[in-house]
């Protein structure tokens, strides 16, 4: 009686994977299994290349698993951090004046580029100090000519990028002041303020120090620093 009914119940299980074989391909736990029961029914003498190049195949159909992966994850990290940057440009084009389109820099601007301190530096030959500066607090910040190509290469004789992303920093204090204490990692935009202006800086600072690192894309801040000047050039007009 028991030995009839384990009949009718093998009998239902094969005739299920008779009409859908791909419930056992597609596990692959069952196929593993599977595998190893055929090589210890051939037994040790005998060298199945079949077995030795299904292992290749899995181990090489893991990888590509890990780089689809990998792919992925970077597309949606790509894909996240462009709608961030769309979302830091909508808002800050959104003042009407060029006060509020400063401090607006250091407020919502940097909330949404999650970085700790913003701050905007624009070279001047202009002696003395600028009244104006105490209105928009310690976002804008002003240097002699020359100070940001030495602070974006670090002194070194070397030809200036639009942006440079660094985790030591050189000379913190001489633009974030006491919050340089702090700041552990940056991004540096160049900006070009048009013919016949000196030229300026954007630096978003973060004190996570792995925030910006030198081995990070820079189209996206790129593009938000293009932005950016072209919106600086019509206040500056």
């Amino acid at each position: 009686m028991k030995t009839a009914e384990s009949a009718t119940i093998a009998q239902d299980i094969r005739d299920r994977l008779i009409a859908e074989p791909e419930v056992i391909l597609e596990d692959r736990d069952l196929m593993k299994a599977l595998i190893a029961a055929n090589e210890r029914a051939m037994g040790t003498n005998i060298v199945d290349l079949r077995g030795i190049a299904m292992e290749r195949l899995e181990a090489r159909l893991d990888r590509l698993e890990d780089t689809h992966r990998s792919v992925i994850a970077a597309a949606y990290e790509n894909l996240a951090g462009t709608n961030q940057v769309h979302r830091a440009i909508l808002r800050m084009l959104d003042p009407v004046g060029f006060e509020d389109f400063v401090k607006n820099l250091a407020g919502e601007v940097a909330e949404i580029l999650r970085v700790d301190c913003v701050r905007l530096v624009l070279e001047t030959v202009q002696p003395g100090h600028d009244t104006t500066l105490d209105r928009l607090g310690e976002v804008l910040c002003v240097a002699e000519p020359g100070f940001v190509d030495t602070y974006m290469t670090g002194g070194r004789l070397v030809q200036t990028r639009p942006v440079v992303l660094r985790q030591t920093l050189p000379d913190t204090d001489s633009i974030y002041g006491d919050s340089g204490d702090w700041i552990r990692s940056e991004a540096a935009l160049r900006l070009d303020l048009g013919r016949g202006r000196l030229p300026g800086m954007l630096a978003l600072g973060a004190e996570d120090p792995h925030h910006f690192r030198a081995n990070q894309g820079t189209d996206l801040l790129t593009f938000f620093g293009g932005v950016f000047e072209r919106a600086m050039r019509r206040w500056l007009a």
